[in-house]
């Protein structure tokens, strides 16, 4: 157990390295030769080793900042913004002022001490300080606790997790890959739905359909507490969410709700930025008001879940894109909106449609459920098998434990 094993500071086994940043927007110090990395690169890699890098730093541009280059085999942390990520540099590499780097020592497996600090993000993550951001200092890493036995333990543990973890990462890859292809599968029946339209089908405009409107364009004064402000960041896939919306008085409430007055059984459409075009139904009785979104007004002439289904496919995509203007950031304007071609077939059709689309909707969100709740279950084992790990739990040998790992998930 740990409590035959010997506690060393992480300043008592590595050398903890500060990052640093030059001027990002000299020519002179960028494409250079010395790989260089940052918090947002390490949050996208999966893999914990790191052999080559998006950007390169100059000799120049790192003797401009106070930016070192680690060795080969040491661990960079990010240590704000978030927090937490880790990578193993195979090459030697200069990374930002957000991250640190660790060079262990002859009496520490590197990646021993790359599992011990992935195991402890959380405990990391409770050191850090600050208001704005939180960000871990040099001397509380330096001051974290590390069990440590002798090197042929330490080799012991990383060949069972390194093939325990094999096996687990294998297993959320196919599970992603389920996930995935669940989803493709409505999408693709979706599109052929509007696609292959019947030869009794219509086509017309949004707007010969039913009211189309659109928020606000002002910005009114936020307050704490009020009436709930929807904009196009609200509008998600899945639906309307009210996570972390901003508030306004019920009097800018009052004056805006004259021009959008959104009702139960409207859709609201975003018409800027990069999920312009994505649309969700109101399915609820809470008052809010809207900016930067469209209203497409409930009506008798169509039935609104299909014309949401036929929103969120391919050739509405397609559309919103095509009539969309601006630079940086992208909008389709309320005068397109209301021309939007939409296919009608009749009412009876339509409603058709719905229980066919709604029957697979519901089949592929249970199977999501499933594949979601997988991807739980396997980070919990890596969890599960890293606590084992660093409380000298791991007896047997790799096999055993590469075998055993995913029983049960």
């Amino acid at each position: 157990m740990t409590s035959n094993w010997p506690i060393k500071q992480l300043q008592d086994i590595s050398d903890v390295i500060n990052g640093g940043t030059p001027d990002t927007k000299v020519k002179a110090f960028w494409d250079g030769e010395i790989r260089w990395i940052t918090p947002a690169e390490m949050g996208k890699r999966k893999n914990p080793s790191v052999a080559d890098t998006k950007r390169k730093i100059t000799a120049k541009g790192l003797e401009k900042s106070s930016a070192n280059v680690i060795p080969a085999n040491s661990i960079i942390l990010s240590t704000r913004a978030p927090i937490g990520h880790l990578v193993i540099n195979e090459e030697p590499m200069a990374f930002n002022q957000g991250c640190r780097g660790i060079v262990p020592d002859m009496n520490c497996v590197t990646k021993y001490l790359y599992y011990y600090l992935f195991a402890n993000v959380d405990l990391l993550n409770d050191l850090g300080t600050g208001t704005t951001f939180k960000e871990l200092s040099s001397s509380k890493l330096k001051s974290v606790e590390i069990p440590l036995p002798t090197l042929d333990e330490q080799k012991r543990i990383v060949a069972i997790l390194d093939e325990a973890f094999a096996g687990i990462d294998k297993a959320i890859a196919n599970t992603e890959r389920n996930l995935a292809n669940a989803k493709e599968l409505f999408e693709s029946y979706l599109n052929s739905v509007f696609a292959n339209t019947g030869a009794d089908w219509e086509e017309k405009r949004l707007d010969e359909i039913t009211q189309v409107k659109d928020g606000t364009h002002d910005s009114p004064q936020y307050q704490a507490n009020g009436i709930p402000f929807i904009t196009q960041k609200n509008i998600r896939s899945d639906g309307l969410i009210f996570d972390k919306v901003k508030y306004i008085s019920r009097g800018d409430h009052d004056n805006f709700y004259r021009r959008s007055n959104v009702a139960p059984g409207d859709i609201l459409i975003s018409m800027i930025g990069a999920n312009r075009g994505m649309a969700a139904l109101v399915n609820d009785n809470k008052t809010f008001s809207i900016k930067n979104v469209g209203l497409i007004k409930r009506s008798e002439g169509i039935d609104n879940q299909f014309l949401l289904y036929y929103l969120k496919s391919q050739s509405a995509k397609q559309y919103v894109a095509e009539e969309s203007n601006g630079g940086a950031q992208e909008f389709i304007g309320l005068t397109a909106l209301r021309a939007f071609p939409v296919p009608y077939p009749r009412v009876k059709e339509q409603t058709s449609i719905v229980v066919k689309l709604d029957a697979l909707s519901a089949e592929t969100k249970k199977l999501e459920a499933i594949y979601q709740q997988k991807l739980a279950d396997l980070a919990e084992l890596k969890q599960a098998i890293l606590q084992k790990a660093f409380t000298g739990e791991l007896t047997g040998s790799v096999q055993t434990h590469g075998r055993a790992s995913l029983r049960g998930v």
